[in-house]
């Protein structure tokens, strides 16, 4: 007998489908497999809600990417309510994942995230929340790009930053917005929180002066041989063209 998609387990398959590229959405993914083992459903029928997630995207449709088109309803009601909402994915989808890796669960439970009165745990649940948006947002960016640097193609996970394009400290509504973030190595992401590199309206690299000035080879191999060039696009979030302005206006080092 077919069984209905609860809304829990739609919150951990969006959460999912926001992680990984289109064209890993499919039943031999060992990360799909995992996923079906905790809800108790199939590869083949996970791998396929979470194409009907991509016929809502509109990055996708961008791109000409259509997906599957037979969506439903409780599909596009989850897609609308979290995919601008991004902090409250996370948390929902952090909390959802411990729940179903409990074999022990009890299915009638409530699941809500608990906000303390006490000073003491707020300040832990703070701390909480940031750790689980920080470890979603660097999965999401990290895998918009392929696990690679958007300047270097460098593919080495532990050496790639999930860079915001606009600081975290200087606005907290562009935090965790998958838009506001480029993958790029720890040399490249240094460079681009300090404002010696950018990128420009068609999202190619721009040196700035202060880098220029500078006569070695290590410079030349990191930086100017990358002058004028496109990025490496990403699969799903491209950068925001408003945030990347902001980067270039706020940011970046025009002159000396």
């Amino acid at each position: 007998m077919r069984r209905n998609w609860t809304r829990h387990e739609l919150i951990l398959a969006f959460s999912f489908y926001c992680q990984t590229p289109f064209g890993k959405l499919h039943r031999l993914n060992p990360d799909i497999i995992k996923l079906s083992k905790m809800i108790d459903r199939t590869p083949n029928a996970v791998a396929l809600k979470l194409v009907n997630f991509s016929s809502l995207d509109p990055e996708l449709k961008k791109r000409g990417i259509k997906g599957m088109g037979n969506y439903a309803k409780m599909d596009k009601i989850i897609f609308d309510e979290f995919h601008d909402n991004w902090e409250k994915l996370f948390l929902e989808a952090e909390l959802l994942y411990e729940f179903y890796k409990n074999k022990d669960r009890d299915t009638s439970q409530e699941i809500y995230l608990y906000e303390p009165n006490r000073k003491i745990g707020e300040e832990i649940i703070t701390k909480t929340k940031r750790r689980i948006n920080q470890n979603f947002f660097r999965k999401i960016v990290l895998s918009n790009y392929n696990e690679n640097c958007a300047i270097c193609s460098l593919n080495y996970v532990s050496l790639l930053v999930a860079s915001h394009i606009i600081p975290w400290s200087k606005n907290k509504e562009t935090r965790l917005n998958p838009h506001n973030g480029i993958c790029l190595c720890s040399i490249h992401d240094k460079a681009f929180d300090q404002g010696l590199i950018s990128f420009d309206e068609e999202f190619k690299v721009i040196i700035s002066p202060q880098i220029h000035k500078i006569k070695n080879n290590a410079i030349n191999n990191y930086f100017i041989n990358f002058n004028h060039r496109e990025i490496n696009f990403p699969k799903k979030f491209y950068p925001s063209s408003d945030f990347l302005s902001y980067h270039r206006n706020n940011i970046f080092i025009k002159s000396s």
